[in-house]
């Protein structure tokens, strides 16, 4: 199997090194805007660089992965569906809804496959809790806590074209929120906080937020993020239920401190980032892609999956901007409205 790597930055370097390893994939085509990035990698790892994607085309690949600025998404995505080729994708397909349903549209027109790449759905902890809501073991969940704390912000040049908090950064907590419970959002009510340094004023964003979501079973839901968070980066949800409470991301590097005489010590070395925080998680989701592409497991997330947490994280800007309650189901109405 030969596959091409389009964007060769943080995540396409991570991707590339799993790939390159695997016994399935017998060769990978590299390209980035930075055509020395993409070729300084491929030379690492003994695989071929391309000047540009055309290329990835023309000498011929299995599949594509797609890691670039998330502006080229749709329109990557695009091109590889007319192609009849597999795509996996990081998140997200398209800061719009419109431009992620006619992205989808593309994909389903030529029957060809997109995996989007929302790692925490391998991540051992959330696979955990999937399996203790979905046998029975918490009873009637009534509460999910589940919050996102980056330890430092974003570069400000990435900033602006990032989406912002809810769309970049808490679009990872909604779409696990639906996979772990199996439920949907059917109302947000958000709120924000640009008290921190100003960049995140003048790109019109927030640095912390807050959400309050209720499931289509009664179940609620709080979703909470920060990019300054000094202890480090801190991933948790806790899910509560009649019979039994669990907890995901608690372990001994957790950045966070008890004040109880008896409660445990502060981590030695907590999470830095989410790179390293979920490193086998990531692994993961490409060793899924290759068996995809391979007929030997069906699409453990494909685009509808990506547009409903996308239809969170809109309504949960809109709810910010509006000072009030957003039903999902009516941002997705709009757009299709739109579209015909």
């Amino acid at each position: 199997m030969r596959i091409g790597v389009i964007g060769t930055g943080r995540i396409g370097t991570i991707h590339a090194h799993t790939l390159s390893r695997h016994r399935e994939v017998g060769s990978l085509i590299l390209t980035d805007v930075d055509p020395a990035r993409a070729q300084a990698l491929a030379h690492r790892l003994g695989e071929t660089a391309a000047p540009g994607v055309d290329e990835i085309y023309t000498w011929g690949v299995d599949a594509v992965v797609i890691t670039t600025a998330t502006s080229a998404h749709a329109d990557l995505i695009a091109r590889a569906a007319r192609a009849g080729l597999p795509v996996f994708c990081e998140k997200p397909i398209a800061l719009d809804i419109a431009g992620t349903l006619q992205a989808i549209t593309e994909v389903e027109t030529a029957g060809t496959v997109l995996q989007m790449g929302f790692q925490r759905r391998f991540d051992r902890g959330y696979t955990g809790a999937r399996e203790a809501v979905r046998t029975g073991r918490l009873g009637r969940l009534h509460t999910v806590r589940a919050t996102t704390s980056e330890a430092e912000p974003p570069d400000p040049s990435r900033l602006a074209q990032s989406g912002g908090l809810y769309r970049d950064t808490l679009i990872h907590d909604f779409d696990v929120l639906r996979w772990v419970t199996g439920r949907e959002v059917v109302d947000v009510y958000a709120t924000g906080s640009d008290a921190g340094p100003p960049m995140f004023r003048e790109a019109g964003d927030v640095d912390t937020g807050a959400v309050l979501l209720t499931l289509d079973d009664g179940t609620l839901a709080t979703v909470t993020g920060t990019r300054m968070n000094g202890a480090g980066y801190d991933v948790r949800m806790e899910l509560a239920g009649e019979r039994d409470q669990i907890v995901v991301g608690l372990d001994d590097r957790t950045p966070i401190a008890s004040t109880e005489p008896t409660g445990p010590p502060a981590a030695d070395k907590p999470w830095t980032g989410f790179l390293e925080r979920f490193g086998p998680a990531y692994e993961a989701e490409l060793v899924a892609f290759v068996e995809v592409v391979r007929g030997e497991r069906p699409n453990p997330c494909d685009g509808r999956e990506a547009l409903r947490a996308l239809l969170i994280a809109e309504a949960c800007e809109r709810s910010r901007r509006e000072h009030r309650p957003v039903r999902p189901a009516e941002l997705l109405g709009s757009a299709q409205e739109a579209l015909t």
